[in-house]
């Protein structure tokens, strides 16, 4: 069973005066030594006299409000304790699920439950962003258009690593940050030093600032997800909305890539197989928080992190056998066939063994893969069958995997038929060492007898493509839609607020995304639809959807939490089933098929009626114009 060290935690840390008044009331009952190697309360228990006996002394009378601040003087304050969890940054004293449990009530009663919900990653607050969003804020504030109802989307304008879909994540913290979002006293003192010419007013404003009237939408986490498409919609004033940019690009971005970039991993390494995140060794600690749920979750579909597998080990109950392991494991190995092997691998073997039983899992290139490593996790696995134990398997580190791979299953069926143990031949064979896309691919075209893949550096580095590129744009401002132009079709925005939908066609798999302004009609199943690309009035296409489905939901409605978040389990189902629905060419390595995302007739005339209202018309009557005009 797994321990619950928080609250063991909290009642070391805080305590209670209740407690302090049982301890004191147990230390007053305990019996005094009479001289005899009894206690003073021995006679009335075996029937001999209490004639002669000291009285007891009598109870320290305390006043109940002295007893109270006499505990709360002997225990730290609660804020000190919040305080040092905050230092430890990702342990957590409260249960993720607790924490949601307490959010959703405090949410209905109307109470401040930021204390509870905060983000996981210390680091994650109002100032874990840019200087020129507190600058444009002040500006807002100066011209008094700060509370201007605003529209901003949080998307991205191409998929990464070359392929045709993404896996979005970060939405658990961005609600984290959006419900604690509150500048401290400190916080206000540090900015107030950076920016001394600024009206003191506007700290007044800063200290008042909090998101209970902000509105959060956003694709459900582990939503497969595709470019323009909104993945996160924000309203509400306009320079608490504009100061939220920094941090939500922070915590959407690099999550997304990652989980983007284990699913395609998952992808390459085929069914049946299981890639092991084990990442933990070349994270920065401050991703750590932010891309946890990334890259453990089979968003990724990653099979399991590294650090857990050593968890059903831990249960396990040592019988009582009277051999010791080395040398039986020395005698398994005669048993075997094995002569020259390297003894002190075949120790170090035993020693793991004897502490994890049930989890032994052996690295064994150290010495030599086949004539040393693989022969001793063979003796020392027999040996464990004879104690009424089972190994798990071996794990490659370097050469050629393939190959090694292959030969090790050879050797791990051999061994079974010599011994008559059938289940030998199927030990698993884990593989790690710098594994990326390319070389999962590799072993897939050689063939390979690899079950599991552990993929760390190239995971959690995103090795192919470092960001993912996030923006975050105005596209609504007081009511009226705003578009921004540019030379490059690419950063042109889609103006105003709009819902997304995923459209189902007669196979039963998504064929379009498309964009509708909030205020037209939806899509409606069976019912046959324009839909368009946004720039390129040639590309159109009518789809006759078979199903409908609203892609942003409502997450966060101006001080409360509005939905509910996916336990792992739920979540890698999630992800599992929106990969299978996608069709396979969208979602292949080599040359995906592109998915299309498209914008309804209404908003495809407003876009390039906006467009002409808001484009400077030039002058071209001077000959240089001309001629640039005519190149």
């Amino acid at each position: 069973m797994e321990t619950d060290w928080t609250d063991a935690t909290e009642a070391k840390l805080v305590g209670t005066p209740t407690t302090s008044r049982k301890r004191r009331a147990t230390e007053q009952q305990q019996p005094e030594d009479n001289g005899q190697g009894g206690t003073s309360g021995s006679g009335s228990s075996t029937g001999g006299s209490l004639e002669g006996q000291q009285p007891p002394p009598p109870e320290r009378q305390v006043p109940p409000a002295a007893e109270e601040a006499e505990a709360a003087a002997a225990a730290p304050s609660a804020k000190r304790v919040r305080r040092e969890l905050r230092r430890r940054n990702t342990l957590e004293y409260i249960p993720l699920n607790e924490q949601r449990r307490q959010l959703a009530a405090a949410s209905l009663e109307g109470a401040d439950s930021t204390e509870q919900f905060r983000p996981l990653d210390g680091f994650v607050t109002p100032l874990l962003t840019d200087f020129y969003q507190l600058t444009m804020a002040y500006a807002y504030w100066r011209n008094n258009t700060h509370e201007q109802p605003a529209v901003f989307d949080l998307f991205f304008r191409k998929n990464p690593f070359h392929g045709e879909f993404t896996i979005y994540a970060g939405l658990e913290e961005v609600v984290r940050f959006v419900s604690s979002f509150r500048l401290k006293a400190g916080q206000l003192e540090q900015l107030r030093g950076l920016m001394p010419d600024c009206d003191p007013a506007f700290f007044e404003w800063l200290a008042t600032v909090d998101c209970s009237r902000i509105k959060v939408y956003s694709l459900p986490e582990g939503t497969v997800c595709f470019p323009r498409i909104p993945m996160i919609r924000v309203e509400g004033p306009m320079a608490i909305a504009q100061m939220l940019e920094t941090t939500l690009l922070t915590l959407v971005n690099f999550p997304s890539l990652v989980a983007t970039n284990a699913a395609r991993h998952r992808l390459a390494a085929g069914p049946g197989k299981a890639p092991m995140e084990r990442s933990r060794l070349r994270a920065t600690p401050t991703s750590e928080a932010a891309t946890a749920p990334a890259t453990c979750s089979p968003a990724s579909s990653s099979a399991s992190p590294s650090r857990d597998l050593p968890d059903a080990t831990l249960r396990h109950k040592t019988t009582g056998e009277t051999e010791d392991l080395l040398k039986l494991a020395l005698r398994c190995r005669e048993e075997l066939g094995f002569a020259d092997t390297n003894t002190g691998e075949l120790t170090a073997f035993t020693a793991y063994a004897r502490a994890f039983p049930n989890g032994y899992l052996a690295l064994v290139d150290t010495y030599d893969t086949l004539k040393s490593g693989v022969p001793n996790f063979l003796a020392v696995a027999l040996a464990l069958h004879r104690l009424g134990y089972r190994a798990v398997g071996v794990r490659l580190d370097s050469g050629d995997l393939a190959y090694l791979s292959k030969q090790t299953r050879k050797m791990f069926r051999s061994a079974g038929k010599r011994v008559g143990l059938d289940y030998f031949g199927q030990f698993s064979i884990t593989a790690s060492n710098d594994i990326n896309e390319d070389t999962l691919v590799s072993l897939n075209q050689q063939g390979h007898e690899i079950d599991v893949f552990g993929i760390g550096t190239n995971l959690v580095t995103c090795q192919a493509q470092p960001a993912l590129g996030c923006v975050y744009k105005l596209v609504e401002i007081h009511g009226m839609p705003r578009i921004k132009l540019s030379q490059e079709v690419s950063k042109v925005t889609l103006p105003g607020r709009k819902e997304a939908f995923r459209l189902y066609g007669n196979q039963g798999s998504p064929v379009a995304d498309i964009l509708v302004p909030s205020h037209c009609e939806a899509p409606q199943e069976g019912k046959r639809l324009l839909c368009r690309h946004p720039f390129d009035e040639k590309r159109r296409a009518y789809v006759t959807p078979t199903k409908v489905m609203p892609l942003l939901k409502l997450v966060w409605d101006q001080g409360k939490l509005v939905t509910d978040f996916p336990t792992m389990e739920s979540l890698k189902a999630y992800v599992t089933g929106q990969l299978q629905e996608m069709r396979p060419d969208h979602l292949r390595l080599l040359n995906p098929t592109p998915y299309k995302v498209s914008v309804s007739s209404e908003l495809y005339s407003f876009i390039h009626d906006l467009w002409l209202q808001e484009a400077p018309i030039p002058d071209i009557s001077s000959s240089n114009d001309v001629n640039e005009d005519a190149a």
